[in-house]
C-alpha cells in the first residue's frame, strides 16, 4: 500500500482496507470492466461503518445523508493518491455499483465474515458497513498485495433467519426493504408488514438480532453524523427541497414512494 492511499485512509477514518490481486475477485459486470479502458491486476477494497445510532423508522443508513456522497468523495480522493505516486498508472474507483462481487472481496480480504442473512460481518462495526474498492493496474506486488484468507462464517445461530418478517431469508418471501422500495401500490399484507415493524424505508430486523452486532461501534466517520433524521414523518419530507431531498439515500426511488410509504405508516400509527 502506498504512503499516500495510507494517509487518505487515516484522514477518512477508515481502518479496515486489504490490497488483493485482481484474478482473485469474481468479476459481475464484465461490460463495465471492458468500459474501464485498461486491464485491472489489482484491487484495494475496504469497509466504511455506517451506524450513527438508533432510528425509529428508518433503516440505520437511510438517517444519514446519502451514503453514495461519501464513497464516491473517498474513492476520488483515493485514485488522486494513487496516480500521485504512479502518475502512469490508470485507477477507478467503485462503490455498491460494481464490475466485481465487492462482499466476496471483502471476505477474501479478511475484513469480516459472513453472515447467514448474506452479509459482511466485521468485527468492529458488525453487518453496519457499506463496501468500496479501487481497480488499478499497478502491478499487485507494488501495492503489497497478500494472499486470499478463507472465507469464514458467522456462529449460524438462526436468528435473523427466524425475525426475518416476511421469509426472505429462507427463499420464500421478498425482503421487507425491497417491498418498502417498490414503485405503485402495495397490497394490503404488504402496507400491514410496514406498520408492523415500524418502517418507512427498509428493514433491519435480521441485522438487530444478530449477536454479532450486539457490541458494534458506532462509526468514527464524521460524515455519517451530519444532517441525521432518526424518525421521518411527512412534515420533514414536505420540507425538504428537492435539493435537499436528492442527498437522502432513500431518494432514489422518487419522493411519491416515500410518501406513499409515510401515509400509509401514519395512517395506522394514529
Amino acid at each position: 500500500m502506498t504512503e499516500y492511499v495510507e494517509k487518505v485512509f487515516e484522514s477518512a477514518k477508515i481502518e479496515y482496507y486489504a490490497a488483493l490481486d485482481f484474478s482473485n475477485l469474481y468479476i459481475t459486470r464484465a461490460d463495465m470492466i471492458e468500459a474501464l479502458g485498461f486491464t485491472p491486476r489489482s484491487v484495494i477494497i475496504y469497509i466504511v461503518p455506517y451506524y450513527a445510532g438508533e432510528c425509529e423508522n428508518l433503516s440505520l443508513y437511510a438517517g444519514s445523508l446519502d451514503y453514495h456522497i461519501f464513497l464516491k468523495q473517498l474513492g476520488e480522493e483515493l485514485v488522486d493518491a494513487i496516480k500521485l505516486t504512479y502518475p502512469e498508472s490508470n485507477a477507478r474507483a467503485f462503490g455498491d455499483r460494481s464490475p466485481i462481487d465487492e462482499r466476496h472481496g471483502a471476505l477474501i480480504g479478511g475484513l469480516g465474515i459472513l453472515g447467514k442473512n448474506g452479509l459482511l460481518i466485521n468485527e468492529s462495526y458488525g453487518s453496519y458497513v457499506f463496501i468500496g474498492e479501487v481497480i488499478t493496474d499497478l502491478a499487485p506486488e507494488v501495492l503489497g498485495v497478500k494472499d486470499p484468507v478463507d472465507i469464514k462464517h458467522c456462529n449460524n445461530c438462526g436468528a435473523c433467519i427466524s425475525a426475518c418478517p416476511t421469509g426472505a431469508l429462507l427463499g420464500s418471501g421478498e425482503c421487507l426493504s425491497a417491498i418498502t422500495q417498490r414503485k405503485g401500490e402495495l397490497t394490503e399484507s404488504e402496507a400491514e408488514l410496514l406498520v408492523k415493524f415500524n418502517t418507512v424505508w427498509g428493514c433491519d430486523v435480521c441485522q438487530a438480532v444478530c449477536p454479532h452486532n450486539s457490541a458494534a461501534k458506532k462509526t468514527p466517520v464524521d460524515f455519517f453524523y451530519k444532517e441525521r433524521i432518526t424518525s421521518l414523518t411527512s412534515e420533514i419530507l414536505s420540507s425538504m427541497s428537492k435539493q435537499e431531498f436528492a442527498k437522502r439515500a432513500f431518494a432514489w426511488r422518487g419522493r411519491k414512494t416515500v410518501e406513499r410509504n409515510l401515509e400509509i405508516y401514519e395512517k395506522n400509527s394514529k
